[in-house]
């Protein structure tokens, strides 16, 4: 008797231990310019429906407070995949050159057993659709790619896809078919990275016009001055705080007419009310694939074990501060939506306050893994958080940077912190304003404090952070990188 509960003891502990110790598998989704709040369940925009983003936050983990180092596509996504800051990881923009050295952590999962694979939009700066070390197998498409009919890169052969499909349905249902088909006795990981919601925005069939009569809310910073209003679209909400408009600074005016503003945006070829109706009918094919990879994992009776993430690149901006589009340090610019479903480790409704950044994936998985955080990345692993124990987390602010691009040249190279209350925005190279702003007092960044003399310790102290995070992550040097772009240089700088 005594000896086959001393058995039966040892065989629980066993299967205890070895629950604990078995690797999760990770399926990590990641969408394209998904501003933070556009998902149902944040109430922000009135009859936008988000039924598989809003069960992740129902059955998992919000994470309200995510945040880029960069809002921008190619150094956000290098961002992610290596841990790394951009000035670090040196793929600054949409066009640098991915250095021969960078290490992206799909390929330390892998070196520890691992099945991994890709499906989507790549593009980093000289790599094309190339399959990438770290990966099984790969599925890609060139650049940004394009909604209808795509090209698929497919472990090295290019295959066309056929009439009439929709790229965020392909992406999803190869991701799916991979793992129906991968060994069971092995972990896996899976970046299911979409093209959606990237412009120009292309809804699937089935989804085009749902929203087409979707009332427009204008953000409050949208108008330059309090009489504009008359002139743009929709009905502006009420400014909670003071504005100042004296203090814009010149390229934030100047913009408003150009490629990334409201007042000329994209040369006139699309008016504001359609761009955003099309932006959130776009999304809906991305919310389905978050729901398909939900109760794909729960058919197969792998929640326990498995996690599934859904990220946005970067943000959005729809008419704030008069400008379309991300690069700048602005929230809707810089903030994402993250949210973390993984019934076997979260409890449903989960809010994570604390801020988390998208250096601080790699880390986290890794971890998940049972893997150690190479030397080299920058960020945190956050699988604390999101068990609820906030002890130790080691990050309290956000640190941002863009540089300036040829292809793009109105905004300037961009630098700022960011705390829980206050942000401190730093513009590199041009004869402008700098900007501070109260979030707590004033969320719509509408009242720059940066002359306000009872806030210049505060604003110096930020500043002071802000260069002691480049002096210490080495980022003091622009990193200057040759870069290809004939339609640019054909454009402005002659013929070569």
């Amino acid at each position: 008797m005594k000896s086959s509960l001393i058995i039966t003891i040892a065989m629980f502990l066993t299967s205890v231990l070895g629950a604990q110790q078995k690797q999760m598998n990770i399926i990590f989704i990641l969408s394209d310019d998904h501003r933070y709040d556009a998902m149902g369940f944040m109430n922000k925009i009135q009859g936008l429906q988000t039924p598989g983003m809003d069960r992740m936050a129902k059955e998992g983990a919000h994470v309200k407070n995510a945040f880029v180092s960069t809002a921008l596509c190619s150094p956000s996504r290098a961002s992610i995949l290596t841990g790394q800051y951009a000035h670090s990881h040196t793929v600054v923009d949409n066009d640098a050159p991915l250095p021969a050295n960078l290490v992206f952590f799909p390929k330390y999962m892998q070196d520890k057993g691992y099945q991994t694979a890709f499906f989507g939009k790549w593009h980093m700066g000289n790599t094309d659709d190339q399959p990438q070390p770290g990966f099984d197998h790969w599925l890609s498409f060139r650049g940004q790619g394009v909604y209808l009919n795509p090209v698929f890169n497919i472990n090295g052969k290019v295959v066309p896809q056929a009439e009439g499909s929709y790229v965020t349905d392909l992406l999803t249902n190869n991701a799916i078919e991979w793992m129906n088909n991968r060994k069971k006795n092995k972990p896996f990981f899976v970046y299911l990275s979409h093209k959606g919601v990237h412009a120009e925005f292309e809804p699937a069939e089935r989804h085009k016009g749902k929203y087409t009569a979707l009332p427009i809310i204008t953000p409050p910073s949208m108008y330059l001055t309090a009489t504009d209003s008359s002139k743009y679209y929709g009905t502006p909400t009420a400014p909670q705080s003071k504005v100042n408009y004296s203090d814009i600074p010149t390229w934030v005016r100047k913009q408003r007419y150009s490629w990334h503003g409201v007042d000329y945006m994209y040369h006139g070829q699309i008016p504001f009310d359609k761009f955003y109706h099309l932006y959130l009918e776009t999304l809906q094919a991305v919310d389905e694939s978050v729901e398909k990879v939900l109760d794909w994992v729960k058919a197969e009776g792998l929640e326990q074990n498995t996690m599934v993430v859904y990220m946005g690149d970067n943000g959005f901006s729809f008419g704030e501060h008069g400008l379309i589009d991300k690069r700048h340090a602005y929230e809707e610019s810089m903030r994402v939506p993250m949210l973390v479903w993984a019934p076997g480790m979260i409890k449903p409704n989960s809010v994570v306050d604390k801020v988390v950044m998208n250096v601080d994936i790699a880390p986290t998985f890794l971890e998940l893994g049972g893997i150690s955080k190479p030397n080299q990345m920058q960020g945190y692993s956050f699988s604390n958080l999101l068990k609820g124990n906030a002890n130790g987390w080691q990050r309290d602010k956000v640190f941002y940077e863009y540089y300036w691009e040829s292809s793009f040249p109105q905004t300037p190279t961009t630098f700022a912190v960011r705390s829980d209350r206050y942000k401190y925005i730093y513009y590199n190279g041009v004869w402008d304003i700098n900007e501070l702003f109260d979030l707590q007092n004033d969320p719509y960044e509408m009242n720059n404090l940066i002359r306000d003399t009872s806030y210049r310790q505060i604003g110096l102290e930020l500043k002071n952070d802000l260069f002691k995070w480049l002096e210490e992550t080495n980022g003091l040097q622009i990193p200057l990188k040759k870069t290809i772009n004939n339609r640019i240089d054909n454009l402005y700088r002659g013929s070569y």
